[in-house]
């Protein structure tokens, strides 16, 4: 057998690569019977039936996975939003940085478009940055940023994920240009792209590796509990010595985390979007 990862996943079929090769491959029986699926990431052991086909016979443990987009062994999330057209939502940046960082991916939020509104793509980056994320702005149309982008990717598997629109086909475009992906415009009426990525798929990126992944404007905070969901704010934890244990920050007295937002310290719209994002999980809490 032959170690592999999957690149793809189309109708059943796996499209492995070991070394230069690539093999569409099927499962065996065995995890058919289990209802059990490869994802894209997946480290698996094939056995070639010729030099073009293949079966997976083991799929060996996952270091992580997300559900949306579904892939597994990610090293680090490239996080892009468009600087205009569409404009940025803040609530959805803060849910994906929650969502990656407590799969123990490491974000890396791209704020992309960066020539269509230079003065607010620097503000947004810098408002991130001082939160204590890794942040650059990109432009595929003025190669703003890729050079950086490129030194980021290498040596990782990464995914790429955001909404529509916010023009992450260009960016893989730009970073690779033999890939040639289709890309879409931007709906004047709705104010927001289409999808132009229909599956997910690895592609090789200089020396990295990078998922191209559909669109999405929501996502599930499903692995993370009220207890927990301040601690994925590293611009909170400076300030969450409270009297006691086990706050939520929200309405408790003597609260760093409140006093600070009170003070400048922390972003008024962060800890907006933070209360909303927890009362969506004290709700799950409630529900299940």
């Amino acid at each position: 057998m032959e170690t592999g990862i999957v690149l793809k996943g189309i109708g059943g079929y796996y499209y492995v690569r070991v070394g230069d090769t690539v093999y569409e491959c099927r499962l065996r029986g065995k995890f058919r019977k289990l209802q059990q699926t490869a994802l894209v990431g997946d480290e698996v052991k094939i056995t070639s039936l010729n030099r073009e086909q293949g079966v997976i016979e083991e799929i060996l443990p996952r270091r992580n996975a997300l559900i949306r987009p579904p892939i597994a062994n990610v090293d680090q999330a490239l996080l892009v939003f468009a600087a205009a057209n569409p404009d940025p939502n803040r609530l959805l940046i803060d849910r994906l940085l929650v969502q990656v960082s407590a799969e123990g991916i490491h974000p890396l939020l791209v704020i992309n478009k960066g020539d269509l509104d230079p003065e607010g793509a620097q503000r947004l980056t810098a408002l991130y940055r001082a939160a204590g994320f890794t942040t650059l702005i990109t432009s595929a149309v003025t190669g703003q940023g890729l050079p950086e982008l490129k030194q980021h990717l290498a040596t990782r598997v990464s995914v790429i994920c955001g909404p529509s629109g916010a023009g992450k086909s260009s960016l893989i475009n730009a970073l690779a240009p033999g890939l040639s992906l289709k890309t879409g415009e931007v709906s004047d009426k709705i104010g927001r792209g289409r999808h132009t990525t229909r599956h997910v798929e690895l592609l090789t990126v200089g020396e990295g590796w990078l998922a191209d992944t559909p669109g999405f404007s929501s996502l599930s905070l499903h692995n993370v509990n009220s207890k927990e969901l301040a601690h994925f704010y590293p611009d909170f934890l400076p300030y969450m010595q409270c009297r006691f244990p086990g706050r939520m920050h929200r309405a408790e007295p003597d609260c760093g985390v409140r006093l600070a937002v009170e003070q400048g310290l922390i972003d008024q719209t962060r800890y907006h979007n933070y209360l909303e994002l927890l009362e969506e999980v004290l709700e799950q809490e409630r529900r299940y």
